[in-house]
């Protein structure tokens, strides 16, 4: 099949989806608020940044869990969900070198089911807890005009020095790729993945674990790792969280070099099952998901057995996946 062409089928298209960010960016640049602008100019990358003053900044983002949400609806699973709220936003907000400390959740539903309501706070709550950060308030809105079932998303925000944002500027060809391990597809490429595997049972055991259990396995959180990472004095050069786009993310940190893939980390046989069954080709599954890599931490050469030995004592398995090249804007992969 063409590229994306198994995701358009399922329901998403990603051209789209390009061409409505670049027309709702069209209209948000012409905002005029009659004084200096606070913006920290990071087009394209995992959050924003305002400057509070000379010498620090907020960094901000929203994100949900998506399609996620009907496998946990349909499961009547919502225990963990939280947790994927939480991961999608913490994980970009560190990208850009900040420390999370906040996020407000919303929750749309066609009617505020206290239990459901329950069982998505004990997610939240132990999401918080593995990213370090507080919940201070939310929201819940019952919209049954509008939703077919349940909607979970988050704002957070987090701090940052201005003089120490990682915004990829000091990535250079030779730079190591370490890739930190995923727990599974985390939160995207559902919509794909439920088309691919509708016929399968979610008690279906061929994987070793029922299908079900593996498909709502919640996102990693790499927070506490990256900041100690941060906080180590090692050459951290990049930073990328990789969601849906797959390795392409990396191109988010930086244009002017390319990204070699040489070791990428295996792949889990979820992916496979899904690439089998959906009849996904290669390129399209490397561009829909994260294919076993979460995280992607782009560090100075001298600095890659440092960074594996400290990012391997929170995630095992984490390993130089590559090394950045000078073919600028490309991805290369050494395996296709």
């Amino acid at each position: 099949m063409s590229e994306q062409a198994a995701y358009t089928a399922a329901g998403v298209s990603q051209a789209a989806a390009d061409a409505a960010v670049a027309a709702l960016i069209g209209q948000l640049g012409k905002i005029v608020t009659g004084k200096p602008s606070r913006v920290v100019s990071l087009p394209g990358h995992y959050a924003s940044v305002l400057r509070i003053d000379d010498q620090r900044g907020i960094a901000f983002g929203a994100d949900g869990v998506g399609t996620k949400m009907v496998l946990a609806e349909r499961m009547g699973r919502f225990e963990t969900i939280g947790i994927d709220c939480i991961a999608m936003n913490v994980n970009d907000l560190v990208c850009v070198g900040a420390e999370p400390i906040a996020l407000v959740d919303t929750i749309l539903c066609r009617r505020a089911d206290p239990e459901v309501i329950k069982q998505i706070g004990v997610g939240l709550r132990r999401g918080a807890e593995l990213a370090g950060i507080e919940i201070p308030g939310g929201e819940i809105a019952q919209v049954g005009d509008v939703v077919g079932g349940w909607e979970l998303s988050g704002a957070a925000i987090g701090l940052i020095d201005l003089d120490a944002i990682v915004d990829g500027g000091r990535i250079a060809p030779g730079d190591a790729l370490i890739g930190l391990p995923s727990s599974g597809l985390h939160s995207n490429g559902y919509t794909l993945a439920r088309a691919a595997l509708a016929e399968i049972p979610l008690d279906d055991t061929r994987l070793g674990d029922p299908l079900g259990e593996l498909l709502l396995a919640p996102t990693e959180i790499y927070v506490r790792a990256v900041l100690e990472l941060l906080e180590s004095g090692l050459e951290v050069h990049g930073l990328a969280h990789i969601t849906g786009d797959g390795l392409n993310n990396l191109l988010r940190l930086s244009r002017t070099v390319g990204y070699e893939i040489e070791q990428p980390l295996p792949v889990p046989p979820l992916f496979e099952l899904i690439a089998e069954r959906g009849r996904v080709d290669p390129a399209e599954m490397d561009a829909v998901f994260n294919m076993g890599c979460g995280f992607v931490c782009v560090v100075a050469a001298a600095a890659a057995a440092a960074t594996t030995e400290l990012l391997t004592s929170h995630f095992p398995g984490s390993r130089q996946i590559g090394q950045v090249s000078d073919n600028h804007g490309v991805v290369g992969r050494a395996d296709r």
